[in-house]
């Protein structure tokens, strides 16, 4: 599971752009832009970049967690973003720190939670979509307007941007989907809770209740976003080698389960 490492931008071509300037710019190497776009034949021309392309340029001496910002360009507004990266407005506004989210400077960099796949030979859309609990038409729009992305081929090497799991106001940041767990593993998020309580479970994929329903207090109750994390406690072992994290929190008036996220995960 060749989840890249380091925090990436994505960059929009302007007019006059070039990939050695766009690398230069972000201190990156011509070599590494051209493989994680796919901007080699039988692809594209060399160099051939056009306006309005989206590029994913790796930030050198950042994360070593594999992190995306978007570089705002004319035209965004943080609806079109949530849009695209399939993140709620609210939230994205919330780990931004945005205290005015109607206004975006052009340049400034804003934090999206998603994070980078490095394809491999013989993957497709549809396996890469299984794999992370995505679908195919949330990782379309999160590469859309990238040289070199077709939902039909896709070339080992190339990068693609993945959203994290999230609902209106849950979004998991840790374990990455896909990601082996065990008992102690972390769990972590941001989550937009009344009174800060969010809950967490775990299942195999044979329905087995692999971790019972337990709480953890987020830093700041509704209707702000706060960050939560605890150590993932197991109660039995896993039936079988996958499953699911389901961290949500409950109706105050019944108790139904609300704002449901899942992390695909093996054991």
């Amino acid at each position: 599971m060749p989840i890249s490492p380091g925090t990436y931008a994505v960059y929009t071509v302007r007019p006059g752009d070039s990939p050695y300037s766009i690398a230069n710019q972000f201190g990156s190497s011509l070599a590494d832009l051209e493989r994680a776009n796919a901007l080699y034949p039988p692809v594209t021309d060399p160099g051939l970049i056009f306006p309005g392309q989206k590029l994913v340029v790796r930030v050198p001496g950042t994360s070593q967690e594999s992190t995306v910002l978007h570089q705002v360009t004319e035209g965004d507004t943080l609806f079109r973003l949530a849009e695209r990266y399939s993140a709620g407005v609210d939230m994205l506004a919330a780990l931004n720190r945005l205290e005015q989210p109607d206004i975006l400077r052009v340049a400034q960099l804003l934090y999206i939670p998603a994070f980078v796949y490095e394809v491999e030979a013989g993957d497709s859309l549809y396996r890469i979509a299984r794999r992370f609990g995505s679908s195919i038409s949330e990782l379309a729009r999160a590469n859309a307007s990238r040289p070199g992305f077709s939902p039909d081929v896709l070339y080992p090497g190339y990068r693609l941007v993945i959203p994290l799991p999230s609902s209106t106001n849950i979004v998991v940041f840790r374990p990455l989907p896909g990601s082996r767990i065990a008992a102690g593993t972390p769990l972590a998020g941001s989550a937009r809770a009344f009174e800060a309580n969010v809950l967490y479970r775990v299942r195999d994929d044979a329905g087995r209740i692999v971790a019972r329903e337990r709480a953890v207090t987020a830093a700041e109750g509704a209707p702000a976003f706060g960050a939560f994390s605890a150590p993932i406690a197991f109660d039995a072992a896993p039936g079988t080698p996958a499953g699911a994290i389901q961290v949500y929190t409950r109706s105050a008036r019944d108790g139904s389960i609300q704002d449901l996220v899942e992390v695909p995960v093996l054991f």
